[in-house]
């Protein structure tokens, strides 16, 4: 089955660099902002767009990406919205949004219905943090069904036993967490996203991204020297929070700088698709 995530990684990969995913949540500080946000980080350098779903209980999420969900529900998100938003800017870019969300707004929308809904806006799939493997075969079926990625959650403190059933269950990428605990911007990305990347990699994983404390273009420029690519969450909310889509422009430009030192070991066969 065909992935655009896996076809954008595998194109960056060719040409030597890593990619850069980019996160914001849906309808902050309002929809038509969040639609204006999210086309500026695909037109400032993101390669893959991570749409957050607004949810009352964000228990993996820092406290900016927490504000900022909780001013989208206070200011009436809803999941509705969240279709709209992705058509809106699937009208505007080709750049793939995977949607990130919480497994109880699924469950309560319709695991099917949340499938084939997200399929006809535009979106690729979902990054599912509360939902392991063992516990996805209604997705894991309906995102095969509707031709959807899967990308599922791997830690520092998981075993081997549940890495691989990771690496077996995601389609387009697995998400490395570089540090245990909840999302944030922090002044260096922890020594355990290499050692875990390493793991992965080791045990069969062919497209690695790793997550959770990318502040600035020279953690981007280190961690896509060993994976696949750099996901960026908390800074740019705080871009959006405090210039609106202009800084969001600003930042991912910035973070894009990252990626223009070319890894030679990106090119390596070995790591490449297989």
């Amino acid at each position: 089955m065909s992935s655009r995530v896996e076809s954008v990684i595998d194109a960056a990969r060719a040409t030597g660099r890593g990619v850069l995913v980019g996160y914001l949540p849906a309808g902050f500080p309002d929809v038509q902002t969040s639609i204006d946000a999210l086309i500026a980080l695909a037109e400032s350098g993101v390669d893959i767009i991570e749409l957050g779903v607004p949810y009352s209980d964000p228990v993996m999420d820092g406290v900016v990406i927490q504000r900022a969900t909780n001013a989208a529900l206070e200011t009436g998100f809803r999941l509705t919205d969240l279709f709209e938003i992705i058509r809106s800017v699937s009208a505007k870019t080709d750049t793939p949004i995977l949607v990130m969300t919480y497994w109880n707004p699924v469950v309560q929308y319709g695991i099917n219905r949340f499938a084939n809904d997200l399929k006809e806006a535009g979106g690729v799939g979902l990054i599912t943090p509360d939902l392991i493997p063992d516990e996805a075969s209604e997705w894991i079926a309906a995102s095969d069904a509707h031709g959807l990625d899967r990308v599922f959650l791997a830690a520092p403190s998981s075993t081997d036993e549940r890495l691989v059933s990771a690496i077996t269950s995601s389609r387009g990428f697995v998400y490395a967490v570089s540090t245990m605990g909840i999302t944030g911007a922090r002044a260096d990305v922890d020594i355990a996203a290499r050692s875990l990347v390493e793991r992965l990699e080791g045990l069969g994983a062919k497209r690695v991204c790793v997550g959770v404390g990318i502040s600035a273009a020279e953690h981007v420029r280190s961690v896509t020297g060993y994976a696949s690519g750099a996901i960026v969450g908390s800074h740019l909310v705080s871009a959006l929070t405090e210039g609106g889509p202009e800084g969001v422009a600003r930042a991912t430009s910035e973070l894009a700088a990252g990626l223009r030192a070319e890894h030679p070991s990106r090119l390596n066969p070995s790591k490449g698709p297989q």
